[in-house]
Parts: structure tokens; sequence; C-alpha cells
């Protein structure tokens, strides 16, 4: 029960540590997707091995905003087998470009990149090519751990280091939070629990600005309630433009 009752504080403490010391940020980054939506533009969220959960999350849910377009990247989701390869592809010098280049992206999107240590190769490339193409960056990450650490890119350059903009989850070095007597490391890591709630939260304000500038935003009802398959086929057809996983 000791270890139960510490993971659920170490949580508790780094959401309200996030929402003291992020919000202006979170407050920025559902700017930054309202224009975009306003504007035309399209929204997009990726990540490598577990920080695909992220994109998995917010995209095509009940409830979720209809907008937002994953990409998943090819050796790195968490349905990849062995699993032990998404640490090795992660670090592959032009895979970035190689997906990218095939992707809708185009000036004037958004693209999220979610990596908590920021250092590997493809999300540090992920943020260059976005970069160099005129799409905003916002960057998932970790601060503290990616500060902590050296890139393993050409650029010595980090994530947070190129992103427009940071939602920073915070946490620690390594992720993992908790101690235990007789284990020589730490377990129990924080940043799914804390970035996916970032994100929720995020998406949320956002839909609120697009209702305040007099826009309906496409929200997903369950297809499991009456008259959602309806409800969602309706505004995949309405907001297809703006929608890249159909």
């Amino acid at each position: 029960m000791l270890q139960i009752m510490r993971y659920f504080q170490a949580v508790t403490d780094n959401l309200v540590q996030v929402l003291q010391e992020q919000q202006e940020a979170m407050q920025q980054t559902s700017r930054v997707l309202a224009d975009t939506v306003e504007q035309g533009g399209s929204i997009y969220i990726t990540g490598c091995s577990h920080s695909s959960l992220f994109a998995q999350e917010v995209f095509y849910r009940a409830g979720g905003f209809i907008l937002m377009n994953p990409i998943f990247l090819p050796g790195m989701t968490l349905e990849t087998f062995p699993s032990t390869r998404t640490t090795k592809f992660e670090r592959i010098s032009g895979l970035a470009e190689a997906v990218l280049s095939e992707t809708p992206l185009r000036q004037g999107d958004v693209l999220i990149i979610a990596s908590v240590s920021g250092r590997n190769t493809v999300p540090v490339e992920l943020a260059l090519w976005a970069k160099n193409h005129g799409v905003k960056v916002i960057a998932l990450t970790s601060i503290a751990y990616s500060s902590d650490v050296s890139s393993r890119h050409s650029s010595g350059k980090r994530l947070f280091e190129l992103a427009d903009f940071i939602l920073d989850v915070m946490g620690e070095k390594g992720d993992a939070a908790l101690s235990i007597n007789g284990l020589q490391v730490k377990t129990a890591p924080l940043s799914t629990v804390t970035g996916i709630t970032m994100m929720h939260a995020v998406i949320s304000q956002t839909i609120e600005l697009l209702i305040h500038r007099g826009l309906t935003p496409p929200v997903f009802l369950s297809a499991n309630l009456e008259g959602g398959d309806e409800h969602n086929m309706r505004l995949l057809e309405q907001y297809r433009n703006q929608i890249h996983y159909q």
C-alpha cells in the first residue's frame, strides 16, 4: 500500500507543479492551436517509442478534438517487435526527413513533438525539418531531464532548444519517480500521466477559444452513444481538408 500511496502523491505533486508553473505555456500553446485552426492550417502530433502514446491518446477518440493528426513513425511505436528496435530507430539520422516529406505538412501548420529526454536524433531532426519548412514546433518534453543529458544529434541541439513553444512535463532525469529499498534504480514514471493531462487541458482550452471566436470546434461523440456514428461522419466530412488520418 505504501508504494501505491507514494506514486499517487508523486503524480499529484507533479501535476500541481505543472499547473502552477506551466499554465502560461499551456495557454500560449492553446492560442497557437486555435490560430492554426482558424487560419485553415493543420495540427500534427508525433513521438518515438512511448512518446508515441501521446499521439495515440489525443486523436480519433470519444470526446477528442477531431483535428488532431498523428504521425506514426516507422519502427517507433509500441507495436514494433522486438521492442528494443524502437531505441535503435529513434537514433537514425534521415528518418525524420523521409517521413515528414511524405506528409501533407505545410507552412503555417503546427507539429507537436513529444520527447521527454529530447536528446535523440529523430525528435531533433523532426524539429529541424519542420522549422525549415515554416511549420511551428511545439515540444512536449522535460527541460530538467533534457538539460541534464547531451544531444545524440550531430548539431548538439536538444528538442527544447529548437522548439517555438514548450510544454514542460517537468519531472526529473530518467522520468521514474520512486526509490524503493532493495531496488538499485527508480521505478514508476510520471511523464505519460502528466503529458497526457497537459495535452487534454491544452486541447480543451483550444476548443473554448474557438467557440469564443464564433467557430464550432469538431469534437468526436462516442460511437457507442446513439447518433455517434452520424455525428462523427458529418464532422469528418466537413473538416476533411484539416484531417489527414482517414
